[in-house]
């Protein structure tokens, strides 16, 4: 993954701010409500045509990171400005997990969200999100075209948001406790037994793709080809494997200090991880490494979208286009950890390895990256002799995987 790292502030920063949120993951899918569309059924909504004058307020629904206005730091605000330049006030609230925010999106009273794909179909599906302009947004042409009218972001060809930052899930070892050093995410499945307790994993539904992905390479007459689109055979086959896992399995992490704690201390050893929370580990001296294995990864792209029910979407169009222009995007990446979308912003970090670090236009990197996306009954691998699991599916079999 990688070996050294800028000061570490802001990632710590974000972190800190991360803790307080109580929030779990940058882009989670948490262990609640299910929420799951039975397929896409899409609803009739339409994109805003045009901007009209502002409306003096924004109420915004993001990871904590995202929308920072200088309350948890002085030092961190790009919100201020745009507040005086747009003269819309930015309401912000955050959320710790995808399921939460698709309950919040539910009640209409957030004009926009940053989405992961463990949630922007179900948000789609609901009609509590609608399509959005891409004409609206001047910075639309610089974000990257790997990020755009992906599953996650599009329906049928339309636009559903606006890509805004993406990672990888990695794996992460103790360097000095796991030899030989792993190349593959056996070291967390069939070989996990060499580490038995200190093997951690991500506690969310969603994990259950990491399981499938790693059937993808390992068990050919599954025929799985998409981790997200699983029929009830490989579903049952990953969830066969997080069982036997569980055994090995010391702690089932949602919180960035408490990961990275854990391997500092040797009580994890193994296990899934972030970008972010291996350089914080780093950063803290912990003899940690962290690879992308041979089989590729699960991983995120996170959206921004607009509420179907927003009254302010003048402001939330501003907002947007504030947020992924190169500058402020940059700023976001580097405090957050993960790889700006817009590619001009790679010009205006602080840490001009940032973007190497990140694989920001690395899409060789991302090729072996399966974004999160949210598992529905309409097969997302183009099937149409069966019908897949979806999410509500999911959560049913990570609470028996949890229980058993």
């Amino acid at each position: 993954m990688r070996t050294s790292h800028k000061s570490l502030t802001g990632v710590v920063a974000a972190v800190a701010a991360l803790a307080l949120a109580g929030c779990g993951s940058t882009a989670g899918g948490g262990s609640g409500s299910s929420g799951a569309p039975g397929g896409m059924q899409v609803p009739a909504l339409k994109a805003l045509d045009k901007l009209g004058a502002p409306e003096g307020e924004v109420n915004v629904l993001a990871w904590p990171g995202y929308v920072e206005d200088g309350s948890n730091d002085p030092k961190v605000d790009w919100v201020s400005d745009f507040e005086k330049s747009s003269g819309c006030n930015v309401n912000i609230k955050t959320f710790g997990t995808s399921d939460e925010a698709v309950q919040l999106m539910r009640t209409g009273q957030y004009d926009v969200v940053s989405a992961s794909g463990d949630a922007t179909l179900r948000l789609i599906a609901a009609g509590d999100v609608e399509p959005v302009n891409t004409s609206l947004i001047t910075n639309y042409p610089d974000i990257f075209d790997a990020l755009k009218m992906k599953p996650w972001n599009s329906v049928n060809g339309v636009a559903y948001g606006i890509p805004h930052g993406r990672g990888a899930n990695l794996l992460m070892y103790r360097t000095d406790l796991v030899k030989p050093a792993p190349d593959s995410w056996s070291a967390v499945f069939d070989q996990a037994g060499a580490q038995k307790g200190k093997v951690t994993a991500y506690d969310s539904p969603i994990y259950i793709a990491d399981a499938a992905l790693y059937l993808m390479a390992t068990k050919p007459e599954l025929k799985i080809k998409d981790p997200y689109a699983l029929d009830e055979t490989q579903l049952a086959a990953a969830v066969d494997l997080l069982k036997a896992q569980k055994a090995n399995v010391g702690e089932y992490w949602s919180d960035y200090l408490k990961e990275v704690q854990a391997f500092k201390s040797g009580t994890s050893t193994v296990g899934t991880t972030w970008q972010v929370i291996a350089n914080v580990a780093q950063g803290e001296k912990a003899p940690v490494e962290a690879i992308l294995p041979k089989e590729g990864a699960t991983g995120w792209s996170d959206t921004w979208m607009v509420g179907a029910k927003s009254q302010h979407k003048t402001c939330a169009y501003k907002l947007i286009d504030h947020l992924v222009s190169p500058k402020v995007n940059a700023q976001i990446a580097e405090y957050f950890g993960e790889a700006p979308g817009n590619k001009k912003a790679c010009a205006e970090t602080v840490d001009k390895n940032h973007c190497t670090t990140f694989h920001a236009a690395d899409e060789s990197y991302f090729s072996k990256v399966h974004y999160w996306t949210t598992p529905i009954t309409t097969c997302l691998d183009g099937r149409t002799d069966v019908k897949c699991t979806d999410y509500a599916t999911w959560t049913k079999a990570w609470t028996e995987i949890r229980n058993s």
